[in-house]
C-alpha cells in the first residue's frame, strides 16, 4: 500500500511538470512567430504539420505502450526530445527548422499521453482509474496554469526567450518525478487491460507463447473497425477538435493584433483562465461520471464549444478571455478525465486498452491537426471574427453524432 501511495503521488507530480514540458512554447508559438514576421496562414500550416505527425504515430505508440515494460524510460526519452525540439525554434525561425521542431514535439507528445495513462491503469487498476485520472488531470492543468503564468511574466520581464528555459526546467523536474514511481508498483498486464482476466490466470511462467499472442491482438486494428461505441466516440472527438484546437492561439493573435494586449502576458492569460477552470472540471468529472455515467458528461463538454466560438467571434477584446477560455476549460477539463476512462471501460479485458487510447487520440489528432490551418487561413482571408464563428459551427457536428448515436454508447457508459 505504501508503494502504491508513493507511486500515485509521483504520478501527480509527473502530470504537474509534464504539462509545461508537453506544451513548452506551444500556446506562445503563434505570437512568437508573428513577432518574427510570420503570417496567420503559415503559422496554422506549420502547426497542422506537427499535428499530422503526432496523429500518424499515436496508434503505434499505444501498441508499444501495451507491449513494453519500460514505461518510465519512455517518458524520460520523450521528455528530452520535447525540450530539445523547443530549443530548435529559439535557434532559428526558418520554416524548415520550425516545422522540424513541431514534428519532433508532436511525435514525442503522442507517446507521453498513452504512457502516463498506461502507468496509471497499471498502478491503480480499473476500479481506481477514473478517480486517479481526475487527480492526474487536475495536477496537469495546475501545471499548465502555473507554467503559463510564469511564462507570461518571464516573457514580459525578460523576453520570449525566457519561456524556453522555463520549459527545460519543467522537463527536468518531470523526468525526476517519473523516476520516483517505483518500477514494481506498475502491473504491466493490468496496464493493458488484462487485470484478472483469463489471459493471465496461468501466471508469469506462462508468459511465453500466450503473451506473444496477446501482444499481437493488442497491436491489431481490425477489432476497432467493428466497435461501434468506440467509433462514435472517436468521430465525435474529431469534430470537436476540428473546431476547438485553433481557438486558443487564434484568440491570442486576434487580440494582440488589434493592439489590445501584451503578446506574452495576454497569451499567458488565455492559458491560465482555461487551465484554472480545467482543474475544477477535472475534479468534478470523476464525481459526475460516478453519478451519471460517461455519456452525459461528454455531452456537456461537446455543448461548450459552439457557445465558445460564438463568444470569441463577438468579443475580440482583452476581457473576452474570461468567458471564452472558461468554456474551453469546461469542455477540455471534462474530456481529459471522461475520454480515457470511457476507453478503458469499453476495452477492459481485451489487452488493447492503450491501442484504443491511441485510436481515440488519433481521431482527436485528425481534427486538431487540421484546425490550425483551417482557422489560420479563415482568419487571414475572412477575418478573425468569421473564423471563430465557422469553427464553432463545425463543432456542432460532435453534438449531432453524440446525440444521434446515443443508444450505442449509453449502455457501455453507464455509472
Amino acid at each position: 500500500m505504501q508503494i502504491r501511495t508513493r507511486a500515485t503521488w509521483a504520478l501527480c507530480a509527473l502530470n504537474f511538470f509534464m504539462a509545461d514540458m508537453q506544451a513548452g512554447i506551444g500556446p506562445f508559438l503563434g505570437v512568437f512567430l508573428q513577432h518574427h514576421g510570420w503570417h496567420p496562414g503559415p503559422i496554422g500550416s506549420v502547426m497542422t504539420a506537427g499535428g499530422i505527425a503526432g496523429m500518424l504515430v499515436t496508434i503505434p505508440a499505444g501498441a508499444f505502450i501495451d507491449h513494453t515494460t519500460k514505461k518510465r524510460l519512455t517518458v524520460v526519452v520523450t521528455g528530452l526530445c520535447t525540450v530539445l525540439a523547443s530549443f530548435l525554434i529559439l535557434w532559428s525561425q526558418t520554416p524548415l527548422v520550425v516545422t522540424a521542431s513541431q514534428l519532433a514535439t508532436a511525435i514525442a507528445g503522442a507517446a507521453i499521453g498513452p504512457t502516463v495513462a498506461g502507468m496509471t491503469l497499471g498502478i491503480v487498476r480499473q476500479s481506481g482509474f477514473t478517480a486517479q485520472m481526475g487527480r492526474n488531470q487536475a495536477w496537469n492543468h495546475a501545471g499548465n496554469m502555473v507554467g503559463a503564468g510564469l511564462s507570461g511574466w518571464l516573457g514580459w520581464r525578460f523576453g520570449m526567450t525566457a519561456i524556453f528555459f522555463l520549459a527545460a526546467a519543467f522537463g527536468a523536474l518531470a523526468i525526476a518525478s517519473v523516476l520516483r514511481v517505483p518500477e514494481d508498483a506498475i502491473d504491466h498486464q493490468a496496464a493493458r487491460g488484462l487485470e484478472a482476466s483469463g489471459l493471465e490466470e496461468s501466471g508469469p511462467e506462462a508468459s511465453g507463447t500466450d503473451d506473444a499472442k496477446t501482444a499481437a491482438r493488442a497491436e491489431g486494428l481490425r477489432p476497432f473497425l467493428h466497435h461501434k461505441p468506440l467509433l462514435v466516440l472517436a468521430a465525435s472527438l474529431a469534430c470537436f477538435h476540428l473546431g476547438n484546437a485553433a481557438m486558443l492561439p487564434l484568440y491570442g493573435m486576434a487580440v494582440v493584433s488589434a493592439g489590445k494586449g501584451d503578446p506574452a502576458m495576454f497569451t499567458a492569460t488565455t492559458v491560465v483562465v482555461a487551465q484554472g477552470v480545467m482543474i475544477l472540471a477535472s475534479l468534478a468529472a470523476m464525481r459526475l461520471v460516478a453519478r451519471w455515467g460517461y455519456w452525459p458528461v461528454l455531452l456537456l463538454s461537446f455543448a461548450a464549444l459552439p457557445l465558445r466560438g460564438a463568444l470569441a467571434g463577438s468579443f475580440i477584446t482583452h476581457w473576452g478571455v474570461w468567458p471564452v477560455q472558461a468554456l474551453d476549460g469546461i469542455g477540455a477539463g471534462l474530456q481529459s478525465v471522461a475520454v480515457p476512462g470511457l476507453v478503458a471501460r469499453l476495452l477492459d479485458r481485451t489487452g488493447r486498452v492503450n491501442v484504443g487510447q491511441g485510436v481515440v487520440m488519433t481521431a482527436q489528432g485528425v481534427g486538431a491537426s487540421l484546425s490550425p490551418a483551417l482557422g489560420g487561413w479563415l482568419a487571414q482571408d475572412l477575418g478573425y471574427a468569421a473564423a471563430f464563428h465557422v469553427l464553432g459551427a463545425i463543432a456542432v457536428l460532435s453534438l449531432v453524432l453524440w446525440i444521434g448515436f446515443s443508444r450505442a454508447i449509453r449502455s457501455a457508459s453507464a455509472p
